[in-house]
């Protein structure tokens, strides 16, 4: 019988191999600017909550969303102020109007875009970074299914204006450079 994807990341966080998560992303701390001082966070699949955490010591409330038990878990110990839910995003609905900020790192779920825009309020913001296509030059295992092809982040979000959006290659900490396509936008 296959894992489900609650399963494969459980072990993944049982097991360690998640060096690199337990700090926020390079591309969230250099966007801090666009972020309010006060409000209401998401972090879509948060994993160990490395940007959760971050996003609380700079002022704002946290709710997490994570398929992994394991993971939303290790994360509320680390960052008690979390709040934190346990589901599976494909299957989740996100309330509208609720949000001052969004962040979504390295999870991509295309369907899931349409709820990101309508879940910020006005004035809220989008940031986003996830692997391109480009990965497949050294990784040519990775599903085309879960990289984004060029430009396509970009257009991803027409509900908001786009401040802040690249693509390419970064040094990625622990491991090589990777490529990704990275976003910030708001919602007028």
């Amino acid at each position: 019988m296959p894992a489900t994807d609650a399963q494969r990341w459980n072990e993944r966080y049982r097991s360690g191999q998640h060096a690199g998560f337990d700090q926020p992303r390079a591309f969230l701390v250099e966007q801090s600017v666009w972020l309010p001082t006060h409000g209401l966070a998401l972090d879509v699949a948060m994993g160990l909550g490395a940007n959760a955490g971050w996003l609380l010591a700079h002022g704002l409330r946290v709710i997490g969303v994570d398929i992994s038990e394991v993971a939303v878990r290790q994360a509320l110990a680390r960052h008690p102020g979390l709040q934190a839910v346990i589901a599976d995003l494909t299957a989740f609905t996100l309330p509208a109007n609720s949000f001052d900020v969004i962040v979504n790192f390295y999870y991509l779920q295309r369907d899931l875009w349409p709820q990101l825009v309508q879940a910020l309020r006005p004035g809220g913001v989008l940031i986003c970074e996830t692997l391109t296509q480009a990965v497949r030059q050294v990784r040519p295992e990775m599903s085309p299914e879960f990289l984004l092809s060029p430009g396509e982040l970009r257009q991803g979000f027409p509900g908001l204006e786009v401040q802040v959006y690249r693509e390419a290659w970064i040094e990625a900490g622990c491991d090589s450079p990777r490529p990704v396509a990275s976003l910030v936008a708001t919602k007028r």
